[in-house]
C-alpha cells in the first residue's frame, strides 16, 4: 500500500509541475507578444518564423518632408503625415522585436536602401486629410519576384483590416505607389510592399489614438508573410 500511496502522490505531482510549466509557458508567450490575444483583445498570428529575421520598416517621409498636412480653419497646422507614420513605424517595430525579428528602422530616402537584402521591406505611409476612410497597399510593377509580392500583398490585405477594421480602398492605388522609388533602390529579390494604413481625414481617431491597433494590423501582416515563406521553404 505504501508503494501504491508513492506512486500516486508521484502522479499528482506530475500533474501538478505539467500544469504549473504550462502557465509559465502561456504566461511567458504572452508576454512575448505569441498568445493567442493581445492587450486589445484582436487575435494575433501566433508563433511565427520571425525570429531573427531581418525586417526593414520605412517611416514614411522620415527626414525628408511632413507628407500630408492636415490644417484647421484658421489654416493652422494639427497634424503631420509623417508624425503619425513615425509613432506606427516604432510601434511596429517592438512588436516584430519581441517576437524575435531583427528590425531596421529606414528613413524615406535613406542611403541604406540602395541594394538592401531582407525578408521583407514595408513602407509606411498614411493618405490625406479629406473625408474618406479604407487603406491600401501595392507592391513593384515590374517586380522579379512578383508571386512572392502578391503574398506579401495578400497578407496585407488580410490581416491589416482584421486588426483594424478598415475597409479596403483599391482603386485609388496610385503610380507613385506600383513604381514608389525605394522598389527601385532595394535588392530586387527583397519582398516589399508600400501600405497606406488609413486617412488622415475619416481615419484619424484610428491612426492617433489607437495608433497600437494599427501597429499591430502591421505586424501581423509581416508575420502572416514570414510563416507563410516558411511554409514555401519547408515545402521544397
Amino acid at each position: 500500500m505504501r508503494h501504491d500511496a508513492l506512486n500516486r502522490a508521484s502522479q499528482v505531482f506530475l500533474i501538478i509541475l505539467l500544469i504549473s510549466t504550462a502557465g509559465i509557458a502561456l504566461i511567458l508567450a504572452q508576454a512575448l507578444g505569441l498568445g493567442w490575444s493581445d492587450a486589445g483583445g484582436l487575435r494575433s498570428p501566433g508563433i511565427v518564423a520571425a525570429w531573427d529575421r531581418d525586417v526593414a520598416l520605412i517611416s514614411g517621409h522620415a527626414g525628408y518632408d511632413s507628407g500630408a498636412v492636415c490644417e484647421d480653419a484658421t489654416g493652422a497646422v494639427t497634424l503631420t503625415e509623417a508624425e503619425v507614420n513615425a509613432q506606427i513605424a516604432a510601434l511596429t517595430a517592438e512588436r516584430l522585436r519581441r517576437v524575435g525579428a531583427s528590425v531596421v528602422m529606414l528613413d524615406e530616402y535613406d542611403e541604406r536602401l540602395q541594394g538592401l537584402r531582407a525578408a521583407v521591406l514595408l513602407s509606411l505611409h498614411a493618405d490625406s486629410c479629406i473625408d474618406a476612410s479604407g487603406f491600401k497597399a501595392a507592391v513593384h510593377r515590374y517586380s522579379i519576384i512578383p508571386e512572392t509580392n502578391q503574398r506579401l500583398l495578400n497578407c496585407i490585405n488580410t490581416a491589416y483590416p482584421a486588426a483594424t477594421g478598415l475597409p479596403p480602398h483599391p482603386n485609388t492605388v496610385t503610380h507613385n505607389m506600383t513604381e514608389y522609388h525605394a522598389f527601385r533602390r532595394i535588392a530586387p529579390t527583397t519582398p516589399a510592399a508600400i501600405l497606406e494604413m488609413g486617412f488622415l481625414g475619416g481615419d484619424r481617431a484610428l491612426l492617433t489614438e489607437q495608433p497600437a491597433r494599427v501597429a499591430k494590423g502591421v505586424s501581423d501582416a509581416i508575420l502572416c508573410f514570414l510563416e507563410s515563406e516558411k511554409e514555401k521553404s519547408n515545402e521544397r
